[in-house]
């Protein structure tokens, strides 16, 4: 799964149309593509993936959605308040396609994949349904479209990596970029529709990750995110394509990998996610240790505190195992941040297994973390084997709990780095103050500063003179 997912919200759809609208500057067919990004990472990289094919097919991108001819909607199922959010959208562009029924509307990714039929056939709400494994037949599907017929491709595969395609980079600051290195799931989550959404996992050609730093490199960018649903079992043997039937054959893990990375240039800081508990290995860790470009910045979704409700979440680990993996952390990468993902009133919790959940927080003391209620997903584990039977207000009030003393966690170790000196990537202006410049240290907190004159893509020393719990305030130093 791909734990840390942003819960129903647009991922800056202006800043990436911006984007997009300035990498196809040439418009052959005349029509105009509107993109939007709904969910988690995985998707807004995806996204690229579609800018780029469908720019090669001749259309220009925008951001005004009212001049669009094909307006794609990447989706996510993860939760059910997600799903909400993007049906109003289509709703609305239902409306608008009676004044303009030229105008084409497609759903892509894995609210796709889940609700093809309700989407294209019983709402009529979309032109085209495709799954995150279709989107090279995206210019077929608006053919089909154009011709008369509604279009659906969700066919999952076993090989699909889009390792060939160079992405249309959304992030117009140049600065910070994904790179995939896994797509699908293997893991089964008992609460997660990933699996059934987005396939099997398989593992991207080493070399064509390695290629790919290296030219974001060379184009000025100076971080990028190594992306997987669960990275740390990456594994690659060039005989299977990435499926790993013969042990005796040369094999390239995740460890590897991002020594590889690592060693592109000094200046490109390799960060990764999402790692699964069960598969953090020491190598991963000591390879972190090792190269001071792989940031000392770890997410390890724990989702419950205990372990009687991690084996009904089907995670494959117990809370012991959990903080076996945050000791190995703490003494290998002693100066690491380490973020995680929290669901509180899954099925049958109990308040002593929430309580469970409070004292791992306490004990762990997590620099950041992704907390939820609980949302049932349809043809999940869960969803077939227990009741959702958590009170909605019990399940607010856990999770006010939860947030409430990871706030205060989150002060105490801001407040620790008062006084002290951060390396920190220049992403730009501050949202809050045009007189104040921001990036984000190796341990990915925010740090916002006075403006000096440096360029964003530059690194800065900044002494760290305040904070917030979320933020880190200073001034560059020499």
């Amino acid at each position: 799964m791909m734990d840390n997912i942003l819960e129903g919200k647009k991922i800056d759809e202006t800043r990436q149309g911006e984007a997009l609208e300035m990498a196809s500057s040439s418009n052959p067919n005349g029509k105009k593509l509107f993109l939007e990004s709904y969910g988690c990472a995985m998707n807004f990289a995806d996204s690229e993936v579609v800018a780029s094919i469908l720019i090669k097919q001749g259309y220009q991108t925008t951001n005004d959605e009212l001049e669009a001819d094909l307006i794609l909607i990447n989706t996510c199922s993860i939760r059910e308040n997600a799903e909400e959010r993007v049906r109003k959208r289509l709703t609305n562009f239902k409306y608008r396609k009676q004044h303009q029924p030229s105008l084409i509307v497609g759903v892509l990714g894995c609210m796709a994949e889940r609700l093809k039929k309700q989407l294209l056939e019983e709402e009529k709400l979309v032109d085209i349904v495709a799954g995150p494994d279709s989107y090279r037949d995206l210019p077929s599907l608006i053919n089909e479209v154009e011709g008369g017929q509604k279009a659906v491709n969700v066919l999952l595969s076993r090989e699909e990596t889009y390792a060939d395609i160079s992405p249309v980079r959304l992030d117009n600051k140049g600065i910070s970029s994904f790179v995939s290195i896994t797509r699908g799931c293997d893991n089964m989550c008992s609460f997660c529709v990933v699996p059934f959404t987005r396939g099997r996992e398989r593992s991207r050609d080493p070399q064509t990750i390695v290629q790919e730093c290296r030219e974001l490199f060379e184009q000025g960018y100076r971080e990028v995110t190594l992306l997987g649903q669960n990275v740390d079992s990456y594994r690659w043997n060039i005989t299977n394509k990435g499926e790993i039937k013969d042990e005796t054959k040369p094999t390239t893990n995740f460890a590897e990998l991002m020594a590889m990375c690592a060693e592109v240039h000094p200046d490109l800081r390799i960060r990764f996610s999402t790692s699964h508990p069960k598969d953090m290995t020491d190598e991963v860790l000591e390879t972190i240790a090792k190269y001071d470009n792989i940031c000392n910045y770890i997410h390890l979704p724990v989702q419950s505190g205990n372990t009687e409700v991690l084996k009904k979440m089907n995670r494959g680990y117990s809370r012991e195992w959990y903080l076996n993996r945050i000791d190995a952390i703490k003494r290998i990468v002693p100066e690491a941040a380490i973020s995680t993902d929290i669901i509180t009133g899954f099925c049958g919790e109990t308040e002593e297994q929430h309580q469970d959940t409070l004292s791992l927080i306490e004990e762990v003391k997590f620099d950041f973390a992704y907390m939820y209620k609980y949302s049932e997903r349809p043809k999940t584990l869960a969803e077939r084997k227990y009741e959702d039977d958590i009170p909605e207000e019990v399940k607010q009030r856990r999770l006010t709990e939860i947030i409430t003393l990871q706030r205060e966690q989150g002060m105490v170790i801001n407040q620790s780095y008062v006084g002290k000196t951060v390396k920190v990537l220049v992403e730009g202006t501050s949202k809050k103050s045009d007189d104040m410049l921001c990036g984000r240290n190796d341990q990915n907190t925010m740090v916002v500063f006075p403006k000096v004159d440096v360029q964003p893509a530059s690194y800065v020393n900044v002494k760290i003179t305040d904070c917030t719990s979320a933020t880190l305030i200073g001034e560059v130093v020499a």
